[in-house]
């Protein structure tokens, strides 16, 4: 079993689900001054984007704006899934304990390159009305923004619940087949998937997926950072917000196609919002999709 650590441990070590939520309410409180707080990225990072077969990486989950944001304590009562997928797929839950930063440490099972994706189940929000419409228009959610206005609710706070499904592309050291592994879905409610390599295409054309059929009209964009050193990420919480570098809306086939022109880290991302199928708990659902992965790492 390649997973060096693949035992099963007790779930509740430290931190337990009220103080894991403080830690989070918390820390979207502190984010929160710059941009609404329902609109922060959400992504997924490796110690090292790239790595050979063996060789130990962990990954770690992070919130903030434009590439800035803080490390996430696991959230064991919000899992869904969270899984690696190379030659096969592995369930990683059993190696992350509530409360662990980073979330979960492995060996990569070949040279191939390796997708670990992530899924939440829901959480609530409430904006007041000028907030929920300003960040309906920051995140290009016309749809839902339109049928406020036109159900006479810009008075009306914006219930929400939300639920992540980020994933991240670790890049292998094989020549062969090192791309086609994150060309493939993961099975997320909501999940980008590109149609080309990642890590060369100077333009990545990328399909949009909602519950695996094509997603149409939905706003992608990317942000772009450079790397510490190598393969390795830079401290999120030291290095300073970004804006997008590009954007685009999806066609009626689900796709849209992305400026990728530096080398450094890459965080695709997009949202969708539909009305709440409980409206006891909120008028509106979303979901949050992002891929991370890093170019102009090379091969050893």
């Amino acid at each position: 079993m390649p997973l060096a650590s693949w035992r099963r441990r007790p779930r509740h070590r430290g931190a337990g689900p009220m103080v894991i939520r403080w830690a989070l309410a918390a820390g979207f409180a502190l984010l929160s001054a710059a941009e609404p707080v329902a609109a922060h990225e959400y992504w997924l990072a490796p110690s090292s984007y790239r790595a050979a077969a063996g060789e130990r990486v962990s990954v770690t989950a992070f919130v903030g704006t434009g590439f800035r944001g803080e490390p996430i304590p696991y959230p064991a009562p919000r899992v869904v899934r969270f899984v690696l997928t190379a030659a096969r797929t592995l369930d990683l839950s059993p190696l992350a304990l509530n409360g662990d930063i980073p979330w979960a440490g492995f060996e990569m099972p070949d040279a191939e390159g390796a997708v670990v994706a992530y899924q939440s189940n829901f959480a609530d929000i409430e904006l007041p009305a000028a907030e929920f419409d300003a960040y309906l228009e920051l995140e290009g959610l016309s749809g839902p923004r339109a049928a406020r206005a036109r159900l006479g609710q810009r008075a009306v706070p914006g219930r929400e619940r939300y639920a992540r499904c980020p994933k991240v592309w670790i890049q292998g050291t094989a020549e062969a087949g090192r791309a086609s592994r994150v060309m493939k879905p993961s099975g997320l409610p909501l999940e980008i998937v590109p149609l080309r390599d990642p890590t060369g295409a100077a333009e990545l054309p990328v399909r949009v997926l909602w519950h695996g059929r094509p997603l149409a009209g939905v706003l992608v964009r990317a942000w772009n950072t450079a790397l510490a050193s190598g393969a390795s990420p830079r401290d999120a919480a030291a290095r300073d917000s970004v804006g997008p570098a590009s954007s685009a809306r999806t066609d009626a086939r689900g796709e849209a196609r992305i400026a990728l022109g530096q080398p450094g880290e890459w965080m695709v991302s997009a949202v969708h919002m539909v009305p709440s199928a409980d409206r006891r708990e909120a008028d509106w659902e979303s979901w949050w999709a992002s891929l991370t992965l890093a170019r102009g790492v090379g091969t050893r």
